[in-house]
């Protein structure tokens, strides 16, 4: 009697698997009244004035419907219906809008969202997140570890950041972005090689302003931002100044951004390369100044000659 129980026990959970399968499978084959549903700005603020201030609910049917969409939070409760009945046609991918706001028409919180996608026969309660978040990045710090910078070709600076969220590095030179880096880490580094819009700026000391953007689009506000100071240099001759007997040879450190240079001291000229300049000083006493070029920029030392 007991082999026999055994047997019908487990004749019937076989019938139950195969008819569990059965459905399984027959749920798989059932084509679904919706084709497809993006979200192509996932995490937005509606507060960055910006190209990602909404979230985007785009869907396809298959067959042409009225549809209502509706933003629910992360324990399903409905924040806002931002479409109610609108009549959708067929295989046409269609755009819905959410401006972050609720249906009372404040701002919603920070946090996760979801869409759900009601058709007249039936609810689509998709998981898919959308994130709305407000709040700004912040600037921890942010460095130079050499602050002059020899401009020249393949010459920059490297700015050293931290940030309390991962983000974009945002690079203010008076009042204007020049740098926005690629990658959205919370501490990194992006380099700037002394140009602003595409072109090299003189020589002189500037005042970097460094900010944070991250995905959502906030940005650090302005007087948040940490401020870097960068000298930019092309040429720099030391000693800048010399004093030396009329017809003795000396020798100059010569610091640029390129291999060669070009020098010119009285009327003696000539080319050179490497960091030391050999030179001799002119015969006749007399204040001269000498003069090294590279790459469009000039940097100057005096040399004043004595009689013998």
């Amino acid at each position: 009697m007991q082999r026999v129980l055994t047997t019908v026990t487990l004749l019937g959970l076989l019938v139950a698997t195969a008819a569990a399968f059965a459905i399984t499978e027959h749920l798989k084959l059932m084509k679904s009244e919706i084709l497809g549903i993006q979200i192509p700005t996932k995490v937005f603020s509606p507060v960055c004035h910006c190209a990602t201030g909404a979230a985007v609910v785009s869907l396809k049917l298959r067959r042409a419907d009225h549809v209502t969409v509706t933003i629910v939070d992360a324990s399903g409760h409905a924040v806002r219906t931002i479409a109610s009945g609108v009549f959708v046609q067929a295989r046409l991918p269609t755009q819905f809008e959410w401006d972050g706001r609720t249906d009372a028409g404040g701002l919603a919180p920070d946090g996760v969202y979801h869409p759900w996608v009601h058709l007249p026969r039936k609810t689509f309660p998709f998981a898919t997140n959308i994130i709305l978040d407000t709040q700004a990045p912040r600037v921890l710090s942010a460095s130079v570890a050499k602050p002059v910078l020899l401009g020249g070709p393949g010459r920059s600076v490297a700015i050293h950041y931290a940030f309390s969220e991962p983000a974009h590095a945002v690079v203010y030179l008076g009042g204007r972005r020049i740098i926005v880096g690629r990658r959205t880490q919370p501490h990194n580094k992006v380099k700037w090689a002394g140009t602003r819009g595409g072109l090299s700026l003189r020589v002189g000391t500037y005042a970097l302003s460094v900010g944070a953007q991250d995905l959502a689009g906030n940005e650090t506000p302005a007087g948040a931002r940490k401020q870097v100071t960068v000298t930019v240099r092309y040429v720099e001759l030391s000693p800048g100044r010399l004093t030396l007997p009329s017809g003795r040879r000396f020798a100059v450190h010569v610091a640029t951004g390129t291999k060669r240079y070009t020098w010119r001291l009285g009327l003696r000229h000539g080319a050179g390369r490497g960091k030391l300049l050999r030179l001799r000083a002119p015969t006749t006493p007399g204040t001269y100044r000498l003069v090294v070029q590279a790459n469009g920029h000039a940097g100057t030392a005096v040399v004043r000659v004595r009689g013998k």
